[in-house]
């Protein structure tokens, strides 16, 4: 069945006046795109991208379903003889720009970015109805491609409903896929064979010409979430995969589907900028209340032990506390108020009032039903109690009713000036560009789970490329499967401008261990990234700046390693010290963590050795 199905693609001829290639700006990226005839009435739309003339998709069906029409696998097993809306579709023009701009994020991982790209617009119309309309947009970055469906205004006003995307993906033999299949889930190394069910996006691909790609999803503000799941008909070939369809008023445009190159994983993780991109500016006009920063949660909920964390904020320089899960009572109920407090021993207006006076703001957890019976009045209420924000929790995702709400959550708290962390099976699409108040998000497997170093390792080159992951940071807990420099360099490799630390740790766990000064010091917003060397599952090492200072995190799996570290990307001319944090079993301390001090320049070369599941992190102080 597949090779009479691949015969027939064959068989199948251009249309004239439909093919075009798109070069990215530095023109190793070509993306070609086309339709074809097969037989008197079906069209069909495919593309194909290379990089540097390597294959990286090949020649791959864009499609949708409407209504209830079948998809392209559908006919090819003739399920069913229907014609498809795609079918005749006919290209009336093609349109060629380009786009070299810069902004500037409130935060992020750089303090500028570029936004730079070549774009084609396919315009369409139905040969037997020219009021419907279609265009397909495709968009080549240095980074990568991307490409979305969009439908006009209508005179009249058509509804769409969109019943599943049918994008293939078809890699080269091979190609191997870190396959997550939920938000939390644990990765694995597959080949394009048997997968279970579907696959979380970003999904990493490593081909095997030594390319890095990933597919991903951008803009998904109005729409179902679509992951990935492999073909029944075609080998090698990764097909998107609706959560539900979509119902929907013209004008209207699909998500970005876009499609990450790099040569090397550690380019691909630095790279993630490109989802941004694919995301309309912020739509805050004031922003000056969005202030990135670190937090810890309060393990124990009364009034004494809030006191006591705020104290503890200070002396470790942390901005924020969150007080989490049933401060306002059982939070699986829609009869649970989360505008007054259930706590007998928690004055929580006082508690506000004494973080105002020591600098420290106060988060709230509220959980998705609180949140659906009360949006519409608890962020203004949170505004006049002086909370910073909100963490939505045990949020529903996937459905177009859900990703609608959690969009209008959002635009709802920043009307209130509340800051938002979105938790549990959801992850951004590059919405923070358009919500900065929208901090963070879960959709990870980070230490709520209590994985091993192998899985932080992979972090970096998967989850972390849709934006920031409240990995949630843990330090003194017995659990952790670790070492302690391992998790104090993840607060340099992970990125969240709202960074959790601390998560089941308390004030008393701490005994002045002086290696938390790296805590202590590194921020969580950066003027620019360097994700230095590793590789998924392997290692990592990623250098940040702030000003004239860089935090570089290092971690292994669960394998010691030998890695050399190099400073080429300091300034020429300049000398740092170095503070280095390193795992050393001779520290007489309970977290066997060890400090040196050296000189750096960008000439040196500094050899490192980590541990199995170890890390080292470096503080460099410009002299």
């Amino acid at each position: 069945m597949i090779a009479l199905w691949c015969g027939s693609i064959h068989a199948q001829e251009i249309v004239s006046g439909s093919e075009k290639t798109i070069l990215s700006p530095d023109s190793n990226l070509s993306l070609r795109f086309y339709q074809k005839q097969n037989g008197a009435l079906r069209r069909t739309f495919y593309y194909q991208l290379t990089y540097k003339g390597k294959a990286v998709i090949s020649e791959s069906v864009l499609d949708l379903q409407l209504d209830n029409h079948l998809s392209e696998s559908a006919m090819a097993l003739k399920v069913d003889k229907q014609d498809k809306w795609f079918d005749n579709l006919v290209v009336k023009k093609i349109v060629e720009a380009a786009k070299d701009t810069s902004w500037k994020p409130v935060y992020g991982e750089n303090s500028v970015i570029r936004d730079h790209y070549h774009m084609a617009t396919v315009e369409t119309v139905k040969d037997d109805n020219p009021i419907y309309r279609m265009n397909i947009e495709l968009r080549v970055y240095n980074e990568g491609a991307a490409i979305r469906f969009y439908f006009p205004e209508n005179e009249k006003g058509t509804y769409y409903r969109i019943m599943s995307e049918n994008a293939e993906f078809v890699m080269p033999e091979g190609t191997q896929a870190w396959v997550a299949k939920w938000a939390q889930a644990p990765y694995a190394k597959l080949p394009l064979v048997n997968w279970d069910g579907e696959a979380e996006r970003p999904l990493t691909l490593e081909l095997p010409n030594g390319l890095y790609a990933a597919l991903a999803e951008g803009q998904l503000v109005d729409y179902s979430r679509t992951k990935f799941k492999l073909s029944t008909v075609k080998r090698n070939t990764i097909v998107t995969s609706m959560f539900t369809p979509a119902d929907l008023i013209s004008p209207l445009a699909t998500p970005w589907r876009v499609i990450m190159v790099a040569e090397s994983a550690a380019q691909l993780a630095q790279n993630n900028q490109l989802i941004l991109n694919l995301n309309e500016p912020s739509r805050i006009k004031e922003d000056s209340w969005i202030k990135p920063g670190k937090i810890m949660r309060v393990m124990s909920q009364t009034t004494k032990d809030a006191m006591n964390n705020i104290d503890f904020a200070v002396d470790r320089h942390l901005q924020y506390i969150l007080f989490d899960w049933k401060w306002y009572g059982p939070a699986f109920s829609f009869d649970s108020d989360a505008s007054k407090v259930a706590i007998a021993d928690f004055d929580l207006s006082g508690i506000i009032q004494y973080g105002k006076e020591k600098g420290v703001g106060v988060w709230l957890y509220v959980n998705q039903q609180a949140l659906l019976m009360q949006t519409d009045s608890l962020f203004g209420i949170y505004k006049k109690w002086g909370i910073a924000g909100v963490k939505f929790g045990f949020v529903q995702s996937g459905s177009h009713r859900w990703t609608t709400w959690i969009e209008k959550a959002i635009r709802q708290a920043a009307a209130s000036r509340i800051m938002v962390n979105i938790h549990d099976d959801w992850r951004p699409t590059g919405e923070q560009r358009t919500w900065p108040n929208l901090m963070t998000a879960e959709g990870i497997r980070g230490n709520e789970e209590m994985p091993d170093a192998t899985n932080n390792t992979v972090m970096p080159f998967t989850r972390y490329l849709a934006g920031a992951a409240d990995y949630t940071i843990c330090y003194f807990d017995k659990r952790i499967k670790t070492t302690h420099a391992h998790q104090l360099a993840l607060a340099a490799i992970y990125f969240s401008p709202l960074q959790t630390l601390y998560w089941y740790d308390q004030p008393a766990n701490y005994n002045h261990e002086p290696e938390l000064e790296f805590w202590d010091n590194i921020p969580t917003t950066w003027d620019e990234t360097r994700v230095l060397q590793g590789a998924p599952g392997i290692y990592v090492s990623t250098a940040r700046r702030s000003g004239k200072n860089w935090f570089i995190g290092t971690i292994t799996n669960t394998s010691a390693r030998n890695v050399k570290i190099r400073f080429g990307f300091l300034p020429k001319g300049k000398q740092y010290t170095a503070k280095i944090y390193s795992d050393d079993d001779k520290v007489k301390t309970a977290t066997k963590v060890g400090i040196t001090t050296r000189k750096i320049t960008r000439d040196t070369i500094l050899e490192v050795k980590l541990q199995a599941s170890g890390g080292q992190a470096i503080w460099l102080q410009e002299k």
